[in-house]
């Protein structure tokens, strides 16, 4: 599916993190589309060069291995490009409530030389991931972008400091720049494993290898899971919007649409045909209890639509995976 209808073929984009999940996802959609040169910059702290591997003999792709911790390297990698989205950071709440040193180096150090790069270089169009941890302790349902709490992890610190540096530089000198607030996205190519591992390919990973798989809480907390296609979506329109009053905020992208925890590991199981018991333990120090998007704002001002409900990502994320699984068992 196209979210564009501009010609990319003489444009020049720097995907950050393009070797991680969501990275290599908008990678694979450009160089689809015929984008003119896509340039990723990845360290693989948490990437994998198996997500880039496909692209590596295509004419337009070029990767460049380096950390966004290095200034030097951000602006080598800005050089010469007309839309940077930048996706590189540390992910999950657990690992920023273990180790937020380094949880602020990537994602607030990180984020502040690549912004500053992509000025530096005269960058068209500046996107960047956010994430719906900022709203915090916001009590109310739907989350709308106006109305954020207060932070509950450093991992939300970090996001909600990326938003208040990418207001300054907007403002400060005049920079397009949009911000994206992720909504539990997932898909193919999340990695099911390590310590940070994110729930659904830990769900669909525990059940084929009948290991045990924990549900913190009760497992009623609920989730706007979000389908990775439409957070390609959302940074294709985001690079390539035109419309002025779109430029220097933050958007919700997510479906609209609520799920508990309980549901989803019983989906999961359905899917993959397996009376595997998951193991509730105790809930999680920093998590939020519920998440649910409104999406009006992204859908006014980016044209944004998700095209794929939960239900529908989710059985092609399963089947990913059996297939992963399978194949690893043969070999």
């Amino acid at each position: 599916m196209q979210f564009h209808n501009t010609d990319i073929s003489s444009k020049s984009f720097l995907v950050t993190g393009g070797a991680g999940f969501i990275g290599s996802h908008i990678v694979e959609y450009l160089l689809r589309h015929g984008a003119g040169k896509v340039r990723v910059l990845d360290n693989l702290m948490t990437g994998s060069e198996k997500n880039i591997e496909p692209f590596q003999k295509h004419p337009a792709f070029e990767f460049v291995k380096a950390d966004i911790r290095d200034f030097e390297a951000c602006k080598m990698a800005c050089e010469d490009i007309d839309y940077v989205t930048h996706q590189a950071a540390l992910g999950s709440v657990p690992r920023s409530v273990k180790d937020p040193v380094t949880s602020n180096e990537v994602n607030v150090t990180g984020f502040l030389n690549m912004i500053t790069a992509a000025k530096d270089n005269g960058v068209k169009t500046f996107v960047y991931a956010s994430s719906s941890s900022v709203y915090g302790d916001e009590p109310n349902l739907p989350k709308v972008e106006e109305r954020v709490g207060n932070p509950l992890s450093p991992y939300a610190v970090t996001k909600k400091t990326n938003e208040l540096y990418a207001d300054v530089f907007a403002k400060l000198y005049g920079m397009k720049v949009i911000g994206l607030r992720y909504f539990n996205v997932f898909g193919p190519r999340q990695d099911p494993d390590g310590p940070y591992a994110a729930v659904i390919p830990l769900f669909v990973s525990g059940i084929l290898k009948q290991i045990p798989v924990y549900i913190n809480g009760d497992g009623e907390q609920t989730r706007d899971f979000t389908y990775v296609d439409n957070a390609v979506q959302a940074n294709i329109r985001g690079m390539l919007c035109e419309q002025e009053d779109a430029f220097g905020q933050a958007y919700n992208v997510a479906v609209g649409e609520n799920f508990s925890v309980n549901f989803l590991y019983e989906s999961i199981r359905e899917l993959l045909g397996s009376t595997h018991q998951a193991t509730y333990r105790e809930p999680r120090e920093g998590d939020i209890r519920n998440s649910l998007a409104d999406i009006s704002k992204a859908q006014q001002l980016l044209g944004y639509q998700p095209t794929k409900r939960f239900v529908d990502g989710l059985k092609q994320t399963v089947e990913f995976f059996k297939q992963k699984y399978q194949q690893e068992m043969a070999e």
